[in-house]
């Protein structure tokens, strides 16, 4: 077997794979001698059909599947023992291979192309400067926090009164002349989804109250009317009568005192005792969320900076165009063409960062990916108010997350560009502005 490389240019060229009978005879021999242990032949017992038989039937296909083996493997060994650095995958040759026949040829040549990435020449100093945004932390944000928390594990009471965003129970029974009137025996109203103008006939009303409305008109958007009615949203204009409501319960929603159950519940038993150690520990957690927003900001900022020094690197764009069309039943040249620019982007950044990685050693391990997991494990609990998940359970849960297919993949992505653009903000001088949360927010998207 013999291998042979011609470059068609800087970034493209061909391999030459000359496949000769030395090269195949023997393990055609051998998967013969398998055929003819295994086959079951009518007229024959098995282990002895002639192998000429054999051949006659198989011959072509164990040949081809033999040499099509040989090749794949060579094309594996060429690759990692010249340490190419493919962009996309190897490709039959369309115009120089020639014809192939099992049939009667012995030595076989078959043509690839291929495309190695380009050299990115990039070294970043402190004569490059980026921006960085520290984002400020007021009492506004921490009053926030504190009073998402006490929502998260607030409860509803009884209460005599309707107020603002209460939930009323009661009977609904249509105002019409017909014999059998629509009822609704236990309906349920939130003032929070009524219309402002409709509010005002339920808002200080008691139970035993009775209230006479439309639903159709009462509500911001008609599923909730739907809803209060028992009914599909596409019958709901059948239901245009008004209705008389009254009322049997009404539910306060009380958001938790600040009380000890509530900071052991939240930071764990008898780890805060005071509001001023509360306000204390959710300053920590607004820091550390505030410092992951900076990096995720810089992280954009500094792929843009990166990509904008890389304007002139050439790649070999018609070889990969015809590599996306080849491997993704799903796309058109039209799509690629479309999106072609935005592709080139995502490979220069990702040529430039495995170059840097691997200069400054940058790797990403298990225990990152068992760190990262649990790390957006707790800020999905967070959400919901869960911030003294018990650390064993969470890591199992994040050990059973990273199994879920793609989810390792996309994780070790999202780690290998934390610790990028952390090696980054060390090489370079950081533009540092002080800034809000709102404003950063309103910063354009990169």
């Amino acid at each position: 077997m013999n291998i042979v490389r011609k470059d068609t240019d800087a970034l493209n060229a061909q391999l030459y794979v000359q496949i000769s009978s030395t090269d195949y005879a023997e393990k055609v021999e051998k998967t013969l001698k398998e055929y003819k242990r295994k086959a079951n032949v009518p007229g024959f017992r098995p282990g002895m059909v002639p192998v000429g038989l054999l051949k006659k039937m198989y011959g072509k296909a164990i040949l081809a599947e033999e040499v099509n083996k040989i090749v794949s493997e060579a094309l594996d060994n060429y690759i990692r023992e010249n340490n190419l650095n493919l962009l996309g995958e190897i490709l039959p040759n369309e115009t120089n291979q020639g014809t192939i026949n099992f049939d009667t040829d012995e030595s076989f040549e078959f043509v690839f192309d291929f495309a190695v990435a380009p050299e990115i020449n990039l070294e970043l100093s402190k004569n490059d400067s980026i921006s960085y945004y520290n984002i400020e932390i007021n009492g506004e944000m921490i009053d926030e926090h504190i009073q998402s928390l006490q929502n998260n594990l607030g409860s509803n009471v009884d209460s005599e009164i309707v107020e603002e965003k209460d939930l009323i129970t009661g009977s609904l029974e249509e105002i019409s002349g017909a014999t059998e009137k629509y009822l609704v025996e236990e309906a349920n109203i939130s003032s929070a989804f009524l219309k402002e103008e409709q509010k005002a006939l339920f808002i200080g009303k008691k139970i035993g109250d009775v209230i006479t409305f439309n639903p159709l008109t009462a509500f911001v958007n008609e599923q909730d009317a739907a809803t209060l009615l028992n009914v599909e949203k596409e019958n709901i204009a059948n239901f245009a009568s008004d209705f008389i409501f009254t009322i049997q319960k009404i539910s306060h929603f009380q958001p938790h005192p600040l009380d000890q159950e509530f900071f052991d519940l939240v930071y764990g038993k008898e780890v805060v005792s005071s509001e001023t150690e509360a306000r204390e520990k959710e300053k920590e957690s607004i820091q550390v969320i505030m410092e992951e927003n900076s990096l995720y900001r810089f992280e954009d900022d500094a792929r843009a900076y990166v990509l904008n020094q890389l304007t002139n690197v050439a790649f070999p764009e018609a070889f990969l165009k015809r590599w996306l069309l080849k491997t993704n039943k799903d796309i058109t040249e039209e799509i690629i063409e479309k999106e072609f620019s935005g592709m080139l982007d995502v490979l220069k950044w990702q040529l430039f960062r495995n170059q840097l990685a691997v200069k400054n050693e940058i790797k990403v391990e298990q225990q990152d990916l068992e760190s990262y997991a649990k790390r957006m494990l707790k800020a999905q609990y967070a959400q919901y108010g869960i911030t003294n998940f018990p650390e064993d359970l969470l890591a199992e849960y994040a050990k059973e997350t990273l199994k879920k297919e793609g989810q390792a993949e996309k994780y070790f992505e999202a780690i290998l560009n934390e610790k990028v653009a952390a090696a980054i903000k060390e090489m370079v001088t950081l533009n540092v502005t002080l800034i809000s949360f709102n404003n950063f927010q309103s910063l354009p998207r990169i």
